[in-house]
């Protein structure tokens, strides 16, 4: 099938009426050559994809996005997202310094999509609201500099909730994925998100690229089961089925990727799998989860723990780094103890109150797996490796 032939699908973000690509395109990584990059760029926005997702700390990304969309004169075929590092706001001022910077990046007076970068807690948001933040939000949309106001997100449930309710969200940002349907927000998150009314955008829909080259197993399954799909085609439209979800990111760096996405855009409509599709996802979920060695179900009846971790998150990445790889566990338990932030949480700073065990329904010996999660996971001199690279980026 020719992709001129394809009819990108557009769901309405219902808070600004914008009638936005069902597959967005993530711009965490780009190709080394500025030329590729551009070929890749023009090509989605030739077939359709209107929403480009940068951030502040993804190094050269506003950078070339901003260049190649004037050169072009893109601008206003497009919706540009972008993050405000909020882990390295110090001082009100922090506010503009970085705004400004990233306008001045992305040659644009404007930003269609703003987030507030990573957040894993409520604490976050309450320190931005004491710097101001709010003030700051109302004036620039007042001024037309920010359309919609968002936030991405990788904490609990419950802190989610929290930030949800907290304040008049345009949107929101968040990890999922079928292996990960009770990973920080969750399903649960999706639907109270949407309830309210509010826009879910998804990243990580293919878990790192891990349910696009499944298990010799899980691709056995596909084989027999759903011959005419693969395993990025069923991730992808498990997303898209969910009329919850208005939108998915993928970091599309090549362009046999880009062409695959969008033709699978074209079927990336609410409940459009079959029931043979969603069996044969239970059946890889299950050789993920026979990978399991801590059988967490993500309830999050252990929270919130005094020491503020982050418990089920770090049980998620501990058996995603023997179910999947050790280097996504391994990413996936550095962004779940708020590497960033000023202060980490990490397993080891489990104080052994004993309150997690007596409330979880799994009877789980927290302690006991937490020091497993450590021993998976910590390395000499791991601390020291994290405050180089925060002070290196808050530069």
């Amino acid at each position: 099938m020719q992709l001129d032939s394809i009819k990108m699908q557009y769901r309405q973000d219902k808070k600004s009426g914008n009638q936005l690509s069902v597959l967005g395109m993530g711009c965490m990584r780009f190709p080394s050559s500025k030329e590729k990059t551009e070929e890749i760029l023009l090509k989605a926005i030739e077939n359709g994809i209107n929403y480009f997702d940068t951030a502040y700390i993804y190094h050269g990304s506003e950078e070339i996005l901003g260049e190649i969309f004037e050169k072009h004169h893109l601008r206003k075929q497009i919706y540009i997202a972008t993050k405000l590092p909020q882990a390295m706001c110090k001082q009100a001022r922090d506010f503009d310094r970085f705004f400004d910077i990233q306008k001045k990046r992305l040659r644009t007076d404007y930003i269609d999509y703003y987030h507030m970068h990573n957040f894993t807690d409520f604490a976050q948001w309450q320190h931005l609201c004491n710097l101001g933040i709010e003030d700051w939000i109302k004036k620039k949309q007042n001024s037309g500099e920010i359309k919609q106001i968002g936030f991405s997100f990788h904490g609990t449930n419950d802190e989610f909730k929290k930030i949800i309710d907290a304040y008049a969200w345009d949107f929101v940002l968040i990890q999922y994925n079928y292996i990960n349907i009770n990973y920080q927000a969750g399903v649960e998150g999706i639907k109270y998100a949407h309830e309210k009314g509010m826009p879910v955008f998804i990243m990580e829909p293919l878990l790192g690229g891990k349910l696009a080259s499944l298990p010799k197993k899980a691709q056995a399954v596909l084989k027999s089961d759903a011959p005419d799909t693969t395993g990025a085609s069923l991730a992808l439209r498990w997303i898209w089925a969910q009329e919850e979800i208005t939108l998915l990111l993928s970091g599309m760096n090549h362009m046999s990727q880009l062409e695959e996405n969008i033709l699978l855009a074209k079927t990336a409509l609410p409940n459009s799998l079959s029931k043979i599709e969603h069996g044969a996802i239970e059946k890889i979920k299950d050789i993920f989860n026979k990978s399991y060695k801590i059988p967490c179900t993500g309830c999050n009846y252990c929270l919130p723990c005094p020491k503020k971790l982050n418990i089920p998150a770090f049980f998620e990445a501990y058996n995603n780094s023997y179910a999947i790889g050790y280097y996504t566990g391994m990413h996936q338990y550095i962004l779940s103890m708020g590497s960033f932030n000023k202060e980490n949480n990490y397993a080891s700073n489990c104080i052994k109150c004993g309150i997690c065990e007596i409330k979880c329904p799994q009877h789980i010996n927290i302690q006991k797996k937490l020091k497993s999660v450590r021993k998976r996971f910590h390395f000499p001199g791991m601390k020291l490796v994290l405050k180089i690279v925060k002070k290196r980026m808050s530069k």
